[in-house]
């Protein structure tokens, strides 16, 4: 197999066309084979195998910076740089990440977790060579999706005057522009990027220069041939970008023959490549949403796992029941409307139902646009794109005081590592005045606390894990929900631990086992309100022992909460059980679980060992 000479991107040029175009087969197989297994984004990365390869084979990586907006289409980078047996465990401890880091290869320029950061970053990159005589180029490889992020609209904006050297490679697999595929497109993308025309172009304008009229008319002439021929381009051209395409991006010999052109050129460019999602393999080509982003599948069928409950889809069939009897519920999601469990909702109530895009912030105000307007919003984000928002939540709903109900999926540690991880949001949530904050340890708590937010007056926010309700956290039914209320899950009269959410599943067998071994029976409290929180309890309690277990970061969660609001007498056990201050790596839950010490088995032995 060519795949198994493939060490490094210099192996890449060493090909012919041919090859390249069998390593690209391989490339998919290899791809599926691994994605399958572990887990990871599929469809989005089948679609820029081609692409890849002729970045690698036409230009100087990483010399020339390869940028990834955002990272989940970096599979076949990660495969051409040194990282092919690692990608193999993808997502495991010891393989590789899911997406582009430093950390893990020179070839990955910055972080390319979230979306939006890449034409920013080139722009940059690019400013700053400038300044020691660097020359190279920097390519930012951008999905249209990220043409929603506001981000990427302001690094246009700028981009004309960060480099000559920038180059946007704009993978566009869903708008509807194919007309523009053909004869007539690849020979205008010939013409425009040939040395003849650009010498002509140069020197028509360096002679009419002096003459304004004249170089006027000129620019106007060339802008509206090239409006005309390719209206797509007319956006970036007004932003001052020169305009190539589109183009197939499978069509590996095009793909070359651009790049070798365009590099050469002075910038900013854009280069317009039209991919399929999920290329060269059926099932993902026939449901590349479905395909995105999965946990496994098997490789020639595609046939997924049986699929389970979780705390998604739980609030998705939730958020039906409460839109059944008000009408003025309305679901607001970036670009999540699957991910967040929305899908059944969107179903049933087309038109409010509301897909922002890669629009977080965007998302956030539209939402308390709707409560001015009498309307009851329920926007769902993942906890980490969350952070992006972090100041509309505060300036738009908070001080407004508006009804705006905020649900933060994915609270916790993920699989996808650092860049995903939703460990943060408690820090800076906590901090703003009147934000109501609740975190279900089960679906039915879930229930109960989504009816109380549509009741309550003011902003709220639910937070839970991507995962399912525990064995033993199911079985916990919830009292009566009393506003800023703590709730007993098990009475004991050892040691009390409380815990947050899903989290006190864990608490649950981290204290089946301190009895099993010391006798000892320890009271588990849900706070079920993160804020306003319960110093009434924690204070009526605070004469044991006590233990926090939470899957947030230690420095900025409920264990703060907790010991900042209660004394701490000589002799008694103080413990907080989260992440620490550093940043988590990638893994399944499992895996990251026992590095930290964060299994009901490793907290109990701790908390034993402590009490000695």
């Amino acid at each position: 197999m060519l795949l198994d000479l493939i060490n490094s991107p210099s192996d890449v040029k060493k090909l012919s066309i041919a090859e390249l175009e069998q390593l690209s087969a391989e490339i998919r197989q290899f791809i599926i084979s691994s994605v399958g297994k572990n887990g990871g984004h599929l469809a989005s990365n089948l679609g820029t195998v081609e692409l890849t390869l002729a970045l690698h084979k036409a230009f100087d990586i990483p010399s020339d910076a390869l940028i990834f907006d955002v990272g989940h289409q970096a599979y076949t980078h990660k495969i051409l740089t040194g990282r092919k047996e690692k990608f193999a465990r993808l997502r495991r401890a010891d393989g590789c990440s899911g997406f582009p880091s430093p950390d893990e290869s020179p070839s990955d320029t910055g972080v390319s977790g979230h979306a939006g950061v890449a034409v920013s970053l080139a722009g940059g990159i690019l400013e700053g060579r400038k300044k020691s005589g660097d020359s190279h180029c920097a390519i930012a490889v951008i999905g249209d999706g990220s043409l929603t992020s506001g981000v990427t609209f302001e690094g246009l904006n700028s981009g004309k005057s960060s480099a000559k050297k920038l180059i946007i490679i704009l993978n566009d697999n869903q708008m509807s522009i194919s007309k523009n595929v053909g004869s007539m497109s690849r020979c205008l993308n010939r013409i425009i990027s040939g040395n003849f025309y650009n010498r002509l172009r140069n020197r028509l304008r360096e002679i009419s220069r002096p003459r304004k009229k004249l170089y006027s008319l000129l620019s106007r002439i060339d802008d509206a041939v090239k409006s005309a021929m390719l209206p797509p381009g007319l956006l970036f051209q007004e932003l001052g970008f020169r305009y190539f395409g589109p183009v197939d991006g499978h069509d590996t010999a095009a793909l070359l023959e651009l790049f070798n052109r365009i590099k050469e050129l002075e910038g900013p460019i854009l280069l317009h490549v039209l991919t399929t999602k999920g290329k060269g393999c059926s099932f993902a080509e026939e449901k590349p949403s479905l395909y995105h982003g999965v946990s496994g599948y098997e490789p020639v069928t595609g046939l997924l796992p049986p699929s389970g409950g979780s705390f998604s889809k739980a609030f998705g069939h939730a958020l039906v029941r409460q839109a059944e009897k008000d009408e003025r519920i309305e679901a607001v999601s970036a670009a999540m409307i699957d991910g967040t469990g929305l899908r059944v909702f969107a179903q049933d109530y087309p038109t409010r139902c509301h897909d922002t895009g890669i629009a977080e912030c965007h998302a956030v105000i539209f939402a308390c646009g709707l409560a001015v307007a009498g309307r009851k919003p329920v926007c769902a984000l993942y906890s980490t794109f969350a952070q992006r928002a972090f100041d509309c939540i505060y300036h738009d709903a908070v001080l407004a005081k508006l009804n705006v109900v905020f649900v933060l999926d994915r609270a916790g540690i993920v699989e996808d590592g650092p860049t995903h991880h939703g460990i943060y949001d408690l820090a800076f949530l906590t901090a703003m005045p009147g934000l109501v904050i609740m975190a279900p340890r089960n679906y039915a708590m879930l229930d109960y606390m989504l009816d109380f937010a549509l009741k309550h007056q003011g902003p709220v926010v639910l937070r839970y894990p991507r995962g399912v309700e525990g064995e033993l956290a199911s079985h916990a039914q919830p009292g009566t929900l009393q506003y800023g209320k703590a709730e007993i899950v098990r009475s004991g009269n050892g040691p009390v631990i409380w815990a947050m959410g899903a989290e006190i599943e864990t608490a649950l067998r981290t204290a089946n086992i301190i009895k099993e071994q010391t006798g000892l029976d320890c009271c588990i409290i849900d706070p079920c309100f993160i804020k306003p929180f319960d110093t009434e309890t924690a204070k009526k309690f605070s004469d044991r022992h006590v233990i926090v277990i939470e899957d947030h970061a230690v420095s900025g969660g409920l264990g703060r909460i907790l010991f900042s609001s209660i004394d701490s007498p000589p002799g008694l056990l103080r413990a907080n059980y989260g992440w620490p201050d550093e940043i988590i790596s990638y893994g399944k839950i499992a895996e990251i679980r026992a590095k930290y010490n964060m299994t009901p088995e490793a907290i109990a032995a701790d908390i034993i060992e402590k009490l000695k």
